[in-house]
């Protein structure tokens, strides 16, 4: 029994290779039995999502009273503002519902519990990263596309099946560049003790992805595009939608640039679970 360099541990008995219907079965029964139990605490269902629309309320407050003084900033409306700020709640919804079992890896590296998740003849990031459905993100996600929805009417920005499609994808695209943050953060656990902070550290720049890149200095700038590419969670991808008169080459790029991306990071992940002993870091 040894892990292969798709992350399935591989039994001589059993295939080596699952197909994508073998693997959305399987996350759909692990996903109605996680859901069933969060769901015999309604209370906390109830209170956990009022609680992400509020403190999403914060942010959509703060922009109207900062354009109550200033007209625009940098050449940014606020609805234009409004609109990046939806589209980054919409972008970042599937790494808060969908890898939100990515922060108690840690924890399970350290207390050896981590060697569960090597005995199944699966994908061991699938089995481990299906387990948990943060019910949280929906509030995040209604807040999100009303947001967007109520920037884009201001905006006067055609409603059409080629401006739908081109959002839809751009979210995608948006949303692999989050995801693929977390996760290499994530999998530092396999090989630095304590590494909660790095994880902790690179969620806070998702604050960041609400701004446009053009406001920040040259240095940022470089930074939050090649470096921690927080500026592809809204500002390149919605540009396609919200400027289609100058769209840069990199927001025409941020699909295969957000795949390339997850899937280093999805190799990088998995690098460490082979490393993984059941001892711990």
């Amino acid at each position: 029994m040894s892990l292969n360099d798709e992350g399935s541990v591989v039994v001589t008995t059993l295939p080596k290779r699952r197909g994508i219907k073998f693997y959305l079965d399987i996350y759909k029964k692990i996903l109605v039995q996680d859901l069933k139990s969060k769901m015999s605490y309604r209370a906390d269902f109830v209170i956990s999502n009022i609680g992400m629309i509020v403190s999403n309320l914060v942010g959509f407050v703060t922009f109207y009273i900062l354009f109550q003084n200033f007209p625009s900033i940098n050449g940014w409306t606020m609805y234009e503002m409004l609109f990046l700020y939806g589209f980054s709640l919409v972008a970042l919804t599937p790494v808060q519902c969908f890898f939100d079992n990515n922060w108690n890896l840690r924890y399970a590296v350290k207390t050896g519990d981590f060697i569960k998740y090597c005995f199944r003849p699966i994908n061991i990031f699938f089995y481990y990263i299906s387990e948990v459905f943060d019910v949280k993100g929906l509030g995040q996600l209604a807040f999100g596309l009303g947001t967007l929805a109520y920037a884009w009417s201001h905006l006067a920005i055609p409603v059409t099946v080629a401006t739908i499609a081109q959002t839809v994808l751009f979210l995608i695209a948006a949303s692999l560049f989050m995801i693929a943050i977390m996760n290499f953060a994530a999998a530092t656990c396999f090989w630095i003790q304590n590494s909660g902070y790095i994880m902790v550290i690179m969620f806070r720049f998702k604050d960041f992805a609400k701004y446009p890149a053009s406001i920040f200095n040259s240095f940022f700038k470089i930074i939050f595009t090649f470096v921690i590419p927080i500026a592809f969670i809204a500002y390149y991808p919605s540009l396609v939608v919200l400027r289609p008169a100058s769209v840069p080459l990199l927001s025409w790029l941020s699909p295969l640039i957000g795949l390339i991306f997850f899937y280093l990071s999805y190799r990088f992940w998995l690098l460490g679970a082979r490393k993984y002993d059941g001892t711990g870091s």
